[in-house]
């Protein structure tokens, strides 16, 4: 079988060697259930899951109580956004996010306007990026929850949280942000971005499927929206997955130990990616470039099909058209930006990673070359 170059890095990451050695034991050796202490395995069980509380919050500069264990960043941004409509609607029932959210935010949120609360989805500019006064205009006396990603997964574009937290903090809002494209890839201390509820997600940083986790600033309470056995603080019922938290504090460690290094050398990848691509002719990109993450590049080829382009591209590239979450229904991220359905169709996004290498880089513009050739005839 013939191995294609793995350019989906947003979409999902392997799992680090390292990781899955640190949840090996938790299977079958360790395996009792964390909430049975009253024996010794259960409270060995407890034991591994408070100590990767606190190496994640370590990464996070938050105290270990602060870290709630989901089963990803949806699971996190619906307790996140439902649970803080539902615990502070008698403050108010106005909700603010953008249009280039990921549908984990936006359908909470249209769900929420369906029973009785406001929402106000605000555009961006054709960068990507939010406008401050536009957002501070469209903050009300009852605005009670704002919700704006760090770092978009389509186009990596990074919006202005420390504007936003301040912003939101002055008028006793809460902030929430869903971090899942973020974290471990940017340095991110929650606190001193006044962000109130940060979700994040294990399988984005070479972590295992199935874990994430929200982090709630002190003094915001949202609702528990999964009832049972009254874990994580009451916040979240249900059994812990200790194997897959282990799991996720390491791919943590992980990403915080070669973070600096792997950001510099993703960027500079992209940029060969980019310049490479430009030479083709008939190339745009999609969002800021100065604001993005450094393993993500969103461009538009002019004069193709989207349809052709990816079925040609999928025999010999692993690459996006955008969110893998979409089901191939066009982006409403690309639309936000002001890209027509044909363009936003054919639009390629590139995720980088770590073991992305000069030859598959190389190898990514030859065969974008091809096909734009044959494409364009």
């Amino acid at each position: 079988m013939t191995t294609i170059p793995y350019l989906d890095h947003q979409a999902t990451t392997p799992c680090d060697p390292s990781v899955v050695a640190a949840m090996a034991p938790f299977w079958s050796e360790l395996f009792a259930n964390p909430s049975s202490r009253l024996h010794r395995p259960g409270l060995e069980a407890a034991a591994a899951v408070e100590l990767s509380r606190s190496r994640l919050a370590a990464e996070l500069a938050v105290a270990p109580e602060q870290v709630v264990f989901t089963s990803g960043a949806t699971e996190a941004n619906n307790l996140a956004i439902k649970g803080v409509a539902e615990s502070r609607q008698s403050r108010g029932r106005h909700l603010l996010t953008l249009a280039t959210e990921h549908r984990a935010v936006l359908e909470p949120l249209r769900y929420l306007a369906g029973h009785g609360f406001e929402l106000t989805v605000l555009p961006v500019q054709p960068d990507g990026l939010v406008d401050l006064n536009r957002f501070s205009e469209a903050l009300r006396d009852d605005t009670v929850l704002v919700s704006v990603m760090a770092a978009n997964n389509e186009i990596g574009v990074l919006q202005p949280l420390a504007g936003i937290g301040a912003l939101c903090r002055d008028r006793g809002i809460a902030f929430h942000c869903d971090g899942a494209q973020i974290f471990g890839n940017r340095l991110l201390r929650p606190g001193e971005l006044g962000i109130d509820l940060f979700s994040l997600s294990g399988h984005k940083i070479y972590g295992p499927k199935g874990i994430g986790a929200l982090v709630v600033a002190p003094g915001t309470i949202p609702a528990p929206q999964q009832h049972g056995g009254g874990q994580e603080g009451g916040l979240r019922g249900g059994t812990l997955a200790v194997p897959l938290i282990a799991g996720l504090a390491r791919a943590a460690e992980l990403a915080g130990h070669d973070r600096q290094e792997r950001q510099q050398r993703l960027s500079r990848l992209r940029d060969r990616l980019l310049a490479g691509l430009v030479s083709l002719g008939g190339v745009t990109v999609n969002g800021s470039l100065e604001h993005r993450l450094a393993h993500n590049l969103n461009v538009a080829l002019e004069g193709v099909d989207g349809n052709q382009l990816h079925r040609s591209l999928r025999r010999h590239l692993a690459v996006s058209g955008g969110s893998a979450c979409s089901s191939g229904s066009p982006s409403h991220v690309l639309a936000a930006l002001g890209l027509s359905p044909g363009e936003a169709a054919a639009s390629i996004r590139f995720g980088l990673g770590r073991s992305t290498t000069v030859e598959e880089i190389n190898q990514a513009v030859e065969v974008v070359a091809a096909v734009l050739q044959e494409l364009r005839g």
